[in-house]
C-alpha cells in the first residue's frame, strides 16, 4: 500500500521535528520535506508532489492562509491540514474557505494528528472536537435566526433537540444519557436528521454551512 506523503510547515523547528516524530511512527506516514514558511512550502509542494502538507497557519512571509490557497489552486491533487495553537473560530474559517481539509491545533493528542492526516489524504475532512463545536454551534444559531428555515423546518422537535446536543460535541452515549433514550434511538434520530438535510455526516453538515455562506470569515 502506497504510503502518504506529508510536507511540514512550520516556522518553528522544533514543533516540526515534534510532527515528524509522531508520523514517523506509523507505517503508512512518511514524511518527505519540511518548510518553514509559506513560500517555500509552495516551492517544495512542487518538487517533492506531497499527498497532504500539514501547514501552520501564523509563519513569517507568507502565511499558513495563503499558502494553502495558493497550494489547493496550483495542486488541486493536494490537500491541506492546517496545524495551529489557534482555537478562534475565525481562522477555522478562512482555513477553510481557503481549501484546508481539515483543522488540529498543537495542543490536540497524537492520535488526533495522525487520524487527521489519514482523512486529509483520502480528502475527507477533519475537524479538532472543540473547533467542531464551534462551527455547529454557530450553524444551528443561523438557523434558529431563520436562515436555511426550510430545511431545518423538515426536523421533528426532537430531531432538532439531538441536533443541538450534538452541537455541544457529546457523544452518543452522552446524548443518550441526557435525554434518556437508548443509544439506538439516538443513532436512528442522528440517522434521520443526516437523511433530511441531505448529508452523510457531522463533517459533511460543516461544510454544508460553510459553502452556503451560513458561517462567515
Amino acid at each position: 500500500m502506497a504510503r502518504i506523503r506529508v510536507l511540514l510547515a512550520d516556522d518553528h523547528a522544533i514543533v516540526r521535528e515534534g510532527v515528524k516524530m509522531i508520523l514517523a511512527k506509523e507505517s503508512d506516514i512518511e514524511v518527505v520535506g519540511e518548510a518553514s514558511d509559506g513560500q517555500e512550502a509552495l516551492d517544495l509542494v512542487d518538487r517533492l508532489k506531497p499527498g497532504v502538507v500539514v501547514m501552520d497557519i501564523s509563519m513569517p512571509g507568507m502565511g499558513g492562509i495563503e499558502a494553502t490557497q495558493h497550494v489547493r489552486e496550483r495542486y488541486p491533487g493536494v490537500n491541506v491540514l492546517a496545524l495551529t495553537m489557534h482555537e478562534d473560530e475565525s481562522y477555522v474559517f478562512k482555513l477553510l474557505r481557503a481549501g484546508a481539509s481539515g483543522y488540529v491545533l498543537k495542543r490536540a493528542a497524537a492520535q488526533d494528528l495522525v487520524q487527521a492526516v489519514r482523512a486529509a489524504a483520502k480528502g475527507e475532512a477533519f475537524l479538532y472536537p472543540s473547533v467542531a463545536r464551534k462551527v455547529v454551534e454557530d450553524y444551528l444559531k443561523r438557523v434558529e435566526t431563520g436562515e436555511d428555515r426550510e430545511r431545518y423546518d423538515g426536523l421533528t422537535d426532537r430531531e432538532k433537540e439531538i441536533l443541538t446536543v450534538i452541537a455541544k460535541g457529546l457523544s452518543n452515549q452522552q446524548i443518550a444519557q441526557k435525554l434518556y433514550i437508548s443509544i439506538k434511538t439516538v443513532q436512528t434520530h442522528r440517522a434521520h436528521i443526516l437523511e433530511k438535510l441531505g448529508l452523510h455526516d457531522r463533517t459533511e453538515l460543516v461544510r454544508y454551512a460553510i459553502r452556503k455562506g451560513l458561517i462567515e470569515a
